[in-house]
Order: C-alpha cells, then sequence, then structure tokens
C-alpha cells in the first residue's frame, strides 16, 4: 500500500520533501521489524532449545530407572540415538511450528486483505490456487513422516555399530578383523544413506510441486493482473503494488510448506520418544513401600524360581538363608546361576516365584533406593569412569571428606600406587581405567566401597582375573572390606574361600550341595572333585 500512494499520490506531485519523509517512515518501520525478527529468532530458538533439553533430561531419567533386562534388550548405541539424533529437530519445530505459523497466516489474511481492497477479481484467483499448495504439502507430509521414522532407525543402527567397534577395538585389533569391521560399517552406512537419500527424495518432489505452483501463481498475478491494467480496472500503482503484495501473500504460504517438511521430522522423533518414555520400568517401588534403615543382614531366599523373559527357567526351588555378619561362598560350573542369584539380591532382576527377605523384609516391601545404598557389588568385570581416581573413589560417596577418602585408600591397599603417581589421587585414568592395570582398577573399586559402607557385599569373581601376587595383595583388602559384613562370594578359585562360614555349590539352577569346607570335603561330592581338579 506504501508503494501505491508513492507512484499514484506522491510521484505525480514531484513534492520531493514528502517523498524522502515517507522513506524516512519506512525505514524506521524496517528498524522496528529488525529489531523484533531478532527478538523473535533468538528467543524462540532459546524456547525450542529449552523444550528439547528438558526432552533429554527426562528421557535419560527414565532410563536410569529401568531394569537391567530392559539394557540387556536393547543396544547401547540405540538409546544413545534416542537420547541425540531423534530429538534434534523437535526444538526446531516447537519454535518455527507456532511462531511460523501464527505469522504466516497473519500475513496472508493481512495481505490478502489489502489485495482485496485494490482489485476482489484478482485476489479471488490467487486465493483459489492457495489450497492446492496445502494440500500437496499435506499429502508429502505424511509420506515424509514415514521416511524419517525409518531413517531415524537406521541412524539408531548406525550409531550402534560405532559404539560396537570402538569399544571392542582392542579385540578387532588384536584378532586383526579391522576389514570385517569395515565391511560391517559399510553395510551399516549404505543402509542409513538409503533411507535418508528415500526421505530427501521426497521432500524433493514436494519443494519441486510447490515451487513450480508458486511460479504459476505469479504468472496468474502478471496476467491477469495486466489484463486489468490494460481495461482501466486498475491504476499502474495498484498494479505494481498488488505484485508486491503477492510475493508478500506467497512467502508465508513457502514458510508453511517448510513446516510441513520439517513437521515430519519432528513427529518422527517425538513419536519415538514417547515410546521410550510410555515404557514403564518393570522394576520399581511398590505404591507402600517401605524406605529401609540400616540392614543387619539376614538373607533369606525362599523356593525362588526365575527367568529372563520366555527362555527357560534359570533358577529352580532355592532356598536359603544367611545370617548377618555371614560370609556365603557360591560355586560350580559356569552358566550354573551363580551370578543370576547374586543379581536378585540388589532387585537388579524381579524373582519369578518365590521370594527373598532381608531382615525378614520382602525386597519388593522396600524402595530400590534404600534397598541399592545398603549393597555392595564388587565384580570381575568393574566399571570405572573417565576421570581421576579421586573420582570413581568418591563415587561410593559424594559426601565423603578428603580424610574418610585417604582411609579407603589405605584400606584397599591403593596407597603406594597413589604416592608413585605425580598427580596423586588426581590423576586421569582415561574411559573405562584403560590406563590401569587390572589389580589397580580392582583396587580403585574396594575403595570406592569402603566409601559406600554396604551392610551387604556381593565379590562376583572380584579377583579371578588376576595373578597369584596381585590376587594376595587384594584379598587383603578384600579381608578388611568383608569384615562384620553379610557377604556373598562368587568364587573361581576355591582356595579363596576356605574360611567362608557357609559354601553352597549350584548347578544348573539349582543348590547341588551346602555346608561349611570341611563338611563338603568329608562328602566327597562335587565340590570336593572341584577342588581335587584345581589343585591337580
Amino acid at each position: 500500500m506504501a508503494m501505491n500512494h508513492v507512484i499514484d499520490d506522491l510521484l505525480p506531485t514531484n513534492n520531493w520533501r514528502w517523498i524522502t519523509f515517507a522513506c524516512i517512515a519506512l525505514l524506521a518501520v524496517f528498524l522496528i521489524g529488525t529489531v523484533m525478527n531478532y527478538v523473535v529468532a533468538y528467543f524462540g530458538h532459546c524456547l525450542g532449545v529449552n523444550i528439547e533439553t528438558d526432552m533429554r533430561r527426562d528421557l535419560f531419567a527414565r532410563l536410569q530407572r529401568h531394569s537391567f533386562s530392559f539394557f540387556d534388550n536393547h543396544k547401547t548405541g540405540h538409546l544413545v540415538s534416542r537420547l541425540t539424533n531423534d530429538l534434534m529437530d523437535i526444538g526446531e519445530v516447537a519454535h518455527h511450528g507456532p511462531e511460523d505459523l501464527f505469522i504466516a497466516f497473519m500475513t496472508i489474511i493481512g495481505s490478502f486483505s489489502i489485495m482485496f481492497s485494490i482489485n476482489w477479481k484478482l485476489a479471488l484467483i490467487l486465493a483459489v490456487a492457495v489450497p492446492i499448495i496445502i494440500v500437496v504439502s499435506l499429502y508429502y507430509s505424511k509420506k515424509m513422516s514415514n521416511a524419517f521414522h525409518n531413517m531415524y532407525g537406521k541412524i539408531a543402527g548406525y550409531n550402534a555399530r560405532i559404539e560396537n567397534n570402538i569399544g571392542g577395538i582392542r579385540i578387532v585389533q588384536s584378532f586383526t578383523k579391522e576389514d570385517h569391521e569395515i565391511a560391517l560399517f559399510q553395510d551399516t552406512n549404505a543402509k542409513f544413506r538409503s533411507a535418508k537419500l528415500g526421505a530427501y527424495k521426497i521432500m524433493a518432489r514436494s519443494s519441486s510441486i510447490n515451487f513450480a505452483l508458486m511460479k504459476v501463481i505469479l504468472l496468474l498475478v502478471l496476467g491477469c493482473g495486466s489484463w486489468f491494467v490494460i481495461q482501466k480496472e486498475m491504476s499502474y500503482g495498484e498494479f505494481v503494488a498488488f505484485v508486491m503484495l503477492s510475493t508478500v501473500f506467497i512467502a508465508p504460504v513457502k514458510h508453511i510448506n517448510q513446516i510441513l517438511e520439517l513437521l515430519p521430522k519432528g513427529y518422527a522423533g517425538f513419536k519415538r520418544y514417547l515410546e521410550m518414555m510410555d515404557l514403564e520400568p518393570d522394576i520399581q517401588d511398590a505404591k507402600d513401600a517401605i524406605e529401609m534403615p540400616r540392614m543387619r543382614g539376614a538373607v533369606t531366599f525362599s523356593d525362588v524360581h526365575f527367568q529372563y523373559e520366555a527362555s527357560q527357567e534359570v533358577l529352580q526351588q532355592l532356598s536359603f538363608s544367611v545370617k548377618p555378619g555371614e560370609t556365603l561362598a557360591l560355586v560350580g560350573p559356569s552358566g550354573g546361576g551363580k551370578t543370576t542369584i547374586c543379581s536378585l539380591i540388589p532387585r537388579f532382576y524381579d524373582v519369578t516365584s518365590g521370594s527373598i527377605t532381608i531382615d525378614d523384609i520382602d525386597l519388593r516391601d522396600m524402595t530400590l533406593a534404600s534397598l541399592r545404598s545398603q549393597i555392595g557389588v564388587v565384580q570381575q568385570d568393574l566399571y570405572l569412569f573417565d576421570g581421576s581416581i579421586a573420582d570413581n573413589i568418591r563415587y561410593g560417596n559424594f559426601e565423603a571428606t578428603e580424610e574418610q577418602v585417604w582411609d579407603a585408600v589405605r584400606n584397599a591397599q591403593l596407597e603406594e600406587l597413589v604416592a608413585s603417581l605425580p598427580e596423586g589421587l588426581q590423576t586421569m585414568i582415561g574411559e573405562r581405567g584403560v590406563k590401569l592395570s587390572g589389580g589397580q582398577k580392582q583396587r580403585i573399586s574396594i575403595a570406592r566401597m569402603f566409601l559406600k559402607d554396604p551392610a551387604i557385599l556381593i565379590l562376583d569373581e572380584a579377583t579371578s582375573a588376576l595373578d597369584t601376587k596381585t590376587e594376595r595383595a587384594i584379598q587383603v583388602a578384600l579381608d578388611q572390606l568383608t569384615k562384620d559384613r553379610t557377604t556373598f562370594i562368587i568364587a573361581h578359585r576355591l582356595s579363596t574361600i576356605r574360611n567362608a562360614d557357609k559354601i553352597i555349590v549350584v548347578r544348573d539352577g539349582h543348590i547341588e550341595e551346602e555346608g561349611s569346607h570341611e563338611r563338603l570335603m568329608n562328602e566327597e561330592g562335587h565340590y570336593y572333585q572341584l577342588l581335587q581338579t584345581q589343585t591337580v
């Protein structure tokens, strides 16, 4: 309209002063528009980023509450992809969706109203073509939604392949299987490429058709507008204003089309996000779960049966008890169920039937936090975080004082190692403690457990991968750690459990023998045979 007035009203008067004033006024409007554009662009993206951040926080928190069985069935790379790639476009949709649609519709209504006031016939001709563009965009939007959902699935597989390779790179190189891994990656990469190209092919079709339709609209405006000018139904100024308004009118249609292209990407990620959020943890607190005080550590298994989902039973009719402060050793062939028994105590898995009680209270009647905070697990395949020695030890108790940390270091026979390092406790150990030996990593895990100070301790073949000298040194630390605690030991070397209060031989998911070392040796059963085999 401003252009219309300049050409038809101001220009014929040759009044340069008024023309200059009009240009300055328009400049002021443009400057205000620039500032508003910055505000909308920045703070709109802030909103999108905040939404994306909150969704990642909620999804990560949900993952922390899932049981071991969930992680048994989901690849790490797939879960990482859900936290990263799947949510990339949600922030953009959250920002640009409502904002751009509102601005687009307001611009369409405003520009159409002005065009209608200039020439209602030409305005109606222009309006007829717009629904065609929107229908085409909606048609391809549905196709793109399916394509991007498939693409995100391929991205998850791609991430899983990379995570699997990098995590096992030492095995890959030691077996010289680099070419095999490259071939596997190329296959995964090709599938990802195919899925991505398929999605963009649909997007290109949609964009091309809409581009052609918009150019046809401009041709209609130029052709029909010229006819109206010739017929004296429009002035030159009105014609120029109408052409400029038509570009203003079409620009929001382009934005709507872009939103309809972006929406499937955001929706596909949001759908996968909801799939994860809708998965309830299979192990969680009962409504009336109690907060356990410091436990005495009396553990009782009563007719326990367990199986992993649809697989055959791993444990059958398991019944035994351990008194507070006693040490129970679990021995037997690999795959017999020893580790599974110990995994049931902190409720990493739930029993299929039967019950497990601590201090005469069923595990399922306790809060998970109060249960697990009083159970310590030291494994053969332990995990250390990328950080310093101090960071990993403090994982047992973030509130520990410097003195308590050093007490844990001394009790874990770790003082000599720390003293030999230039940076002491602040020495960085690398991912999974790659810069340390097996014995050093085991000592750190024991120091971490001293800080946690659990009532019940589980040692899952904690020294089986160590040499004899290192094992003896660590056994001193373990003897100190197990003092006055109810302790479960999964033993590979039977010589380390002679002093256990009770020994249980687990075979094929049930208890075959039970008793002290002396009693089982006198019975000359399976335990006797295992010990004889190791001493030959």
